[in-house]
């Protein structure tokens, strides 16, 4: 997958990992050791098993050792066997025409007072290959082309082409600037147009997304095709992709599977993260558990290994219905203007706001790039001020290394200790690592586990980490699952992925813990979830802000079949807006309904309620008030969401996919109201409605005969009643007819006279004081 091309060269990077057969068989939880705080679990022994088998082991490491010479001795004689037979099996270069056709090529041979242990072009204007058959050219002048025509041709046009795209490339990585990305990707285009296999992967993700190349899905799909052909294993994943999400081609489940499991098989770490998530969820597989166990691990042990000291990268996940829903709700994306408040305070010495800048510059994310630079300069600032968690930073930084900052031991070492010393827990951390490792002291467990001890107890996730993995490996402290499993447990509260990723690894084996395939698949789940193909999920989204919504669309798709809850959302989101060109108006409900329906599996409760109304308006599939009704049961009990309950309040009412009942109506807008302040106006007014359909429905249902027939007057007013109603009719109308005689009495006055009005003294109380 070409990735955010800004990163640099990250087609080399985790997706493009070319796993060998051997890799991918292998058990990656081989081997019990500690590596930046990452477990590599032996298997799945419980405590009882490995101490069985410690005994056996002391019995057999006297016969190891015993067998341990003759084995060794063996070995180089078997090694040196096989290096004189690859010796006399290596093919034979024979000349092709020159002065020594047919004959064997003699290497070293001597041009130039050089000698040669190759073939060369040296010599030729041609650039053609050729050798000479004796030692000494110049006094036999024998030689011979070690190529033919046709070959020394294709050789050249693809020494040509790796030219082009080396300079397209170098172009790529050193500019930030999108007009000099889209002049790269004319280089590109060129060395794809000459059969370059790279460049025809960077070219044809570049055409499906519309990365500084305007979006051409059909071009794509036949580069796709032709790298398909030439068994690239990112061409397999991304035409399984296409045949999956049915962009350019007829969607079909079976061939986007196919292609999947080949380019899994290929080595390519995105086609593995896909089978995952659909052995995870069943899509167009059964459901398996161990098989989806099987790849997210495989993956989830190349993000570990990618991890470092500083961390990665911080990876924005935003949700378009939920910013179209509460537009004033913080994204999680800073204002540029207040990223320039904060730099106006660092600039006028605020140390607070020089860290905070620091840490977002290393980390980046929030709609800031990562830039070691800015973060040094800021760090430099803060800590000059006497901030010890600055100090602890640069600490970090020299500790790592980097273009920017050269890695030294020493250098991290003082930084760490100064801010150790002032009780700072990234300084603690810091230390304990130095002395873990080794680094610029000598390795000192007691140390460690010290420093590693503050830290915790201050709350700082990497201390959490280590002390795990001490506790895990028994290093300095005896092994203890339990304290490893707390505070592994800890640091995962704090959102470190190595710390999701060593849960999942004693989850999958069952050590410390009950075995869990399904927790450990979803920690692994998580922890793939981090990789550096989750920056796209922020290029998706700069897309659809900057109104590109078809570029949106596919990137979200491809991140959705990737089981990224939030980007299933948002490619649902886009689709259920009309908003993508690129897919036939007879298929956005479908596919948005699809993606809909993938969110809520995951627990994203607006998608629930989402399916309930795809169901009831019958959006993309049959009307099914049944259907609906059981979505926005999901929705209410699961999530609590008060649209929901409203929802389920309007359904009884009016008795839509459930038998009607006013009461329970009412219960479910009571509960709306309850669950959410944003609900109490609407309640209000149905509630309003309901008590008027109530009142009528009352009266409809009352007989107003019977209900008189049972009135006894006689019994309610006295047994002369007629006399008393007689005699206020009499009343009343004598009333009436006396108000009307006086209204004829009145004298009219003349048009146009007003009589005077008299000025009214104000009321005592508003008169001015004598």
């Amino acid at each position: 997958l070409s990735l955010l091309d800004e990163e640099g060269n990250q087609d080399e990077s985790l997706e493009s990992k070319t796993l060998s057969a051997e890799d991918q068989v292998k058990d990656h939880s081989a081997g019990t050791r500690v590596v930046a705080g990452q477990i590599f679990l032996e298997s799945g022994k419980s405590d009882s098993q490995s101490e069985n088998e410690e005994n056996f082991h002391s019995q057999e490491e006297e016969k190891e050792n015993s067998l341990e010479e003759l084995n060794s001795l063996e070995v180089s004689n078997l090694l040196n066997k096989d290096l004189e037979e690859a010796e006399i099996q290596s093919p034979v270069l024979t000349a092709i025409g020159g002065t020594a056709d047919g004959e064997p090529c003699h290497f070293p041979f001597l041009f130039m007072e050089k000698e040669y242990a190759e073939c060369t072009a040296d010599g030729r204007e041609d650039g053609r290959l050729w050798c000479a058959t004796t030692y000494d050219y110049k006094k036999d002048q024998k030689w011979g082309f070690c190529e033919s025509e046709e070959q020394s041709n294709k050789r050249r046009q693809m020494q040509e082409a790796e030219d082009v795209y080396q300079i397209g490339m170098k172009i790529l990585n050193e500019s930030s600037k999108k007009a000099q990305k889209k002049v790269a990707y004319q280089y590109l285009l060129k060395a794809a147009d000459m059969n370059h296999t790279k460049a025809m992967e960077k070219v044809s993700y570049a055409l499906l997304f519309g990365d500084y190349l305007k979006q051409n899905i059909q071009s794509s799909k036949e580069l796709f095709e032709k790298l398909t052909e030439e068994g690239s294993p990112k061409g397999q994943m991304a035409l399984g992709f296409l045949y999956a999400s049915g962009l350019g081609v007829n969607s079909s489940q079976a061939k986007a599977l196919v292609y999947y499991t080949f380019g899994a098989l290929g080595g390519n770490l995105i086609a593995h993260m896909i089978l995952g998530y659909r052995y995870w969820a069943g899509i167009g597989v059964l459901q398996s558990c161990e098989s989806a166990l099987t790849h997210y691990r495989l993956v989830a042990n190349h993000v570990a290994s990618d991890i470092s000291l500083t961390g990665g990268t911080v990876v924005q996940r935003i949700r378009l219905a939920d910013e179209v829903e509460n537009p004033g709700m913080a994204s999680g994306m800073l204002e540029e203007d207040l990223i320039q408040y904060y730099q106006f305070l660092a600039e006028k010495g605020d140390v607070q706001a020089q860290v905070g800048l620091g840490q977002l510059h290393l980390h980046g994310g929030r709609g800031v790039e990562q830039n070691h630079q800015r973060a040094f300069e800021y760090f430099n600032q803060a800590a000059n001020a006497g901030n010890s968690h600055a100090m602890a930073f640069l600490g970090k930084m020299y500790s790592e290394g980097s273009d920017v900052v050269p890695q030294s031991n020493e250098t991290a070492l003082q930084y760490f200790k100064k801010a150790a010393d002032m009780g700072n827990p990234v300084g603690q951390s810091g230390l304990g690592m130095a002395y873990l490792y080794g680094r610029g002291v000598p390795v000192n467990y007691e140390l460690a586990l010290k420093y590693f001890q503050k830290a915790a107890e201050q709350g700082w996730v990497d201390g959490q980490l280590q002390l795990g993995s001490m506790y895990y490996n028994g290093i300095g402290v005896k092994k203890d699952y339990k304290q490893a499993l707390k505070y592994f447990n800890l640091a995962s509260q704090g959102g470190h992925i190595l710390a999701f990723y060593n849960l999942a690894q004693m989850h999958a084996t069952g050590t410390g813990v009950m075995r869990s395939c399904h927790t450990a698949v979803e920690l692994f789940k998580n922890v793939c979830e981090r990789g550096r193909w989750s920056e796209r999920l922020m290029t998706a989204y700069n897309s659809y802000k900057d109104g590109d919504s078809n570029s949106a669309v596919v990137q979200y798709l491809l991140l959705a079949e990737q089981g990224y809850e939030v980007a299933q959302s948002n490619a649902a989101f886009i689709l259920d807006q009309k908003e993508a060109s690129i897919v036939g108006e007879n298929e956005t409900y479908p596919r948005a309904l699809l993606h809909w329906n993938r969110a809520a599996s995951q627990g994203y409760t607006v998608a629930r309620i989402k399916l309930g109304d795809y169901h009831f308006y019958g959006f993309g599939t049959d009307v099914d008030y049944e259907t609906a009704f059981i979505h926005y049961r999901l929705a209410s009990e699961q999530q609590h969401s008060a649209q929901a309950m409203f929802n389920l309040g309007y359904m009884h009412e009016k008795g839509l996919g459930i038998k009607q009942d006013i009461h329970l109506a009412k219960r479910f807008y009571d509960m709306a109201a309850e669950a959410s302040p944003d609900a109490q106006v609407p309640v209000f007014l149905a509630l309003c409605k309901l008590g008027v359909i109530y009142s009528l429905q009352y009266v409809r249902e009352i007989n107003i005969r019977e209900v008189f027939s049972h009135i006894d007057m006689d019994q309610l007013l006295g047994p002369e009643w007629d006399l008393y109603l007689m005699t206020i009719i009499a009343l009343l109308l004598g009333t009436i007819i006396a108000y009307r005689q006086r209204q004829h009495q009145a004298v009219p006055r003349p048009a146009g006279l007003r009589p005077a009005v008299p000025q009214q003294e104000p009321p005592p109380e508003h008169q001015p004081p004598q």
